[in-house]
C-alpha cells in the first residue's frame, strides 16, 4: 500500500492518502480546501491521481476539499449514506466495504460526535489501520456538545467499535492539536484521560458535559459549505473567498 499522512495547520486536520500499488487507484480521506493544491502536487510527484475523496462526517471546523478535487480531477466523492448529501457520488454504510483497487476499506458507523459519523478500518498485510475521524483522537475524543453530538452515544461507539479491535491497531485521527501523528487502540485504552483505564459511561458523560468548550469559530460557514460537499456559502469570510474561485466559476 502507498500511504501518506498530510496536515492542514489552521484546523489541525489530517488528510490521509491511500493508494493501491497494483492498480494505482487512490483515495484521500478528509481533504481540506486550503490544501487542495498541496495535495495535488504531492499526488503528481508520486505519479498518482485521486479517484476518491472520502469524508468521515460533515465537518464544522473547515470546508472539505472534496468538491474542488472533483472539479479539478474528476474524482468521486464518498461519505456516510446517513448524511444524505445529493452532491456525493458514493454512499458508504457499515457492512458494505469500499474497494480502493485491491485495498478494502470497511466503514464503521460511530455516531456521537455527529449522528452520521463513520470511521474506516483497513487491514494492511495483517496490521489493522483505523481512520477514526473525530470520534477517537490521540488521548482525547471528538466533542459532543453540538451538531447532533451525544456523549453517551460516543462512549458506546468507541467501546463497541474501536476498543474491541486488537490493541496493536494503528489509529489515525482526523485531528491533533499537540503535534502528534498516531496512536494505537491499546494506548488509548490505557492512557486516554476521558476513556482509558475502564472509565464508566457515567464518568465519561460527566467529563464531556463539563468541558465548556468555545463554539467552533468556523461553524457558521463550514457546515453549509460541507453540506454542499465543499461549496462556497454566501457568508464565507473575505479572506477565504480565493479558495473557491474555481467553484464559483464552475
Amino acid at each position: 500500500m502507498i500511504f501518506k499522512q498530510l496536515f492542514e495547520p489552521e484546523s489541525s486536520t489530517y488528510t490521509y492518502l491511500l493508494s493501491c500499488p497494483d492498480t494505482g487507484v487512490t483515495a484521500l480521506i478528509d481533504p481540506v480546501i486550503e490544501t487542495v493544491d498541496r495535495d495535488l502536487q504531492v499526488l503528481q510527484e508520486m505519479g498518482l491521481r485521486p479517484d476518491f475523496a472520502i469524508e468521515t462526517h460533515i465537518h464544522a471546523d473547515h470546508i472539505t476539499g472534496g468538491l474542488m478535487l472533483r472539479a479539478r480531477t474528476g474524482c468521486k466523492l464518498a461519505g456516510p449514506a446517513l448524511d444524505a448529501l445529493p452532491c456525493r457520488d458514493i454512499s458508504l454504510r457499515e457492512g458494505e466495504p469500499m474497494r480502493i483497487g485491491n485495498l478494502v476499506l470497511n466503514p464503521l458507523f460511530t455516531p456521537g460526535h455527529t449522528d452520521a459519523h463513520h470511521a474506516y478500518l483497513l487491514d494492511h498485510a495483517g496490521l489493522p489501520m483505523l481512520f477514526s475521524g473525530d470520534a477517537l483522537l490521540i488521548e482525547a475524543c471528538g466533542r459532543t456538545d453540538f451538531q447532533s453530538g451525544d456523549a453517551e452515544t460516543l462512549y458506546h461507539s468507541i467501546h463497541e467499535k474501536f476498543f474491541v479491535l486488537p490493541n496493536e491497531t494503528l489509529v489515525y485521527p482526523a485531528h491533533d492539536y499537540e503535534d502528534r501523528q498516531i496512536t494505537t487502540i491499546g494506548q488509548e485504552k490505557l492512557r486516554n484521560p476521558r476513556l482509558g483505564k475502564g472509565r464508566s459511561l457515567e464518568e465519561f458523560v460527566e467529563i464531556m458535559d463539563s468541558m465548556d468548550l468555545p463554539y467552533p469559530k468556523k461553524i457558521e460557514w463550514a457546515l453549509p459549505g460541507n453540506e454542499g460537499c465543499g461549496s462556497c456559502p454566501d457568508n464565507l469570510p473575505a479572506d477565504k473567498e480565493r479558495l473557491c474561485e474555481l467553484d464559483r466559476q464552475g
